[in-house]
């Protein structure tokens, strides 16, 4: 992987806009450059378009949208972007969240209305931080479909996208332009593209173990369960250009990942009063202060192992949510009706699981928080019958990268913007701040839709002036 020299190379096709990756961040980005009249062609590195969204939820938090408005839910992009910089404990410059959280509105009417992309508003419960019901995504609930209604837009919209195509290197002169780019076939043929403007939208490096090492060192030895092609390549080709990175520590985990299956168990059945115990019985946190933050707790469990414990009103928040299903069929979800069967079942001893309700008992009876600082309400009391699900912690992907700005273009170390390359999702630095913290629930489709729409525009700009 390098930085090829121009001089004297001659590109037998020429696109104004190329887009690396074909999840959702670049799928986004090819239509919002089509739509500004570019043509556009997408590299993909997979035979199957899959990506970090196809391992989601697909949910996208989005304030002002028709759908929300339609239920009657008051938001703003300005409550939105307090609730992202809260979340990072003031961490990320409100200025850079208000810019996400300003885009996405519009963005998601304008997938819905302009390309038949179909959402719903999630209204069973709120995710930890939001201070709003915001969540939009596919009715199963599964980043898959989401994933599929972008190609089906993008087929629609007449966009050339190549898959087997792994871009390996980029062509930029001595001022920091990129003028192409040359990709790898599955066969092992190289082929050079020119572009005027060049769009990194391959998510981040999960998939590097060894940059995990150096950029997240708690999570290193956590299962990966993000997409293995995140492999760094947009951090490895922008600083190469000169370009600056911030927040690299920054990713989401996830703390409730069934085990040994690697589907993620919804968050819901925490916020209906779930909790998290290990193998000896015993809580060893918050859980409400999110489950990015828990991969890194779960992981650091006995056996990194944790069993989600949660009664019938989070049985019912899940079962909107494909995984969930899936995890039933597969036997992952156990169910007791006294807490003697469900230490049977999880093989958690009796006497702290004992332990842990009477806790929660207490804590809700004396209006105070428990010993970890969670307030349960009264109606979060967990009765029978009980569920419970074996989890581990693990990484899902990463949110620090290339220093962008509101257009989505790449910056410098010293903040000027690199003539022509923008970049999006994973690919750039988030609105998460720098650890694993700031992950409020939807972030990495937010950064990945919103900021691929605005790269998109940028780039589709940059190329009609070079036409001009």
């Amino acid at each position: 992987m390098a930085l090829l020299s121009p001089e004297g190379v001659t590109f037998e096709f020429e696109v104004p806009v190329v887009v690396v990756g074909a999840g959702a961040c670049g799928l986004v980005a090819a239509l919002a450059a089509h739509d500004a009249g570019q043509s556009v062609i997408i590299l993909e590195r997979d035979e199957n378009p899959t990506g970090s969204t196809s391992l989601s939820a697909g949910l996208i938090p989005a304030p002002c949208t028709r759908l929300q408005k339609e239920a009657g839910i008051e938001d703003s992009p300005e409550l939105f972007a307090a609730d992202i910089v809260a979340k990072t404990h003031d961490h990320t410059p409100y200025d850079q969240a208000l810019v996400a959280a300003r885009a996405a509105g519009p963005m998601i009417d304008w997938l819905m209305e302009k390309h038949g992309v179909e959402f719903e508003l999630v209204t069973g419960f709120l995710y930890p931080g939001h201070s709003r019901l915001r969540m939009h995504g596919p009715k199963s609930r599964t980043g898959a479909d989401l994933e599929q209604a972008l190609l089906a837009a993008v087929s629609n919209a007449g966009i050339d996208l190549i898959t087997g195509a792994s871009v390996e290197d980029i062509y930029a002169d001595a001022s920091g332009r990129v003028v192409g780019v040359r990709c790898r076939r599955s066969d092992g043929a190289t082929e050079d593209l020119g572009c005027q403007a060049l769009i990194l939208a391959c998510c981040g490096f999960a998939g590097d173990a060894q940059m995990v090492r150096q950029y997240i060192t708690e999570i290193a030895d956590a299962e990966c369960c993000g997409h293995l092609s995140n492999t760094g390549d947009a951090v490895r080709w922008g600083t190469a250009l000169g370009a600056a990175t911030a927040d690299m520590g920054a990713y989401q985990g996830h703390g409730s990942v069934a085990h040994p299956h690697s589907l993620p168990l919804t968050w819901a059945v925490i916020t209906k009063g779930g909790i998290l115990v290990n193998t000896n019985g015993q809580r060893f946190s918050n859980e409400m202060r999110g489950y990015s933050e828990h991969g890194a707790e779960v992981a650091a469990q006995p056996d990194h192992i944790a069993w989600d414990i949660f009664g019938a009103p989070g049985h019912e928040a899940a079962e909107g949510f494909y995984d969930y299903r899936e995890l039933r069929k597969l036997g992952a979800v156990k169910m007791a009706d006294t807490l003697e069967a469900l230490s049977e079942v999880t093989g958690l001893p009796l006497s702290y699981l004992k332990a842990e309700f009477s806790a929660i008992e207490e804590a809700i009876s004396a209006g105070k928080p428990d010993r970890f600082g969670r307030n349960f309400a009264e109606n979060d009391v967990l009765k029978p019958p009980f569920y419970a699900v074996k989890v581990n912690g693990a990484l899902f992907h990463t949110q620090g990268g290339l220093v962008i700005d509101d257009q989505a273009r790449v910056l410098r170390k010293g903040g000027e913007p690199l003539p022509n390359l923008f970049a999006g999702g994973g690919a750039a630095r988030g609105v998460s701040g720098d650890s694993n913290y700031g992950y409020l629930s939807g972030n990495g489709l937010l950064t990945a839709t919103t900021f691929g729409r605005l790269a998109g525009i940028s780039a589709a700009r940059i190329a009609e002036a070079a036409d001009a």
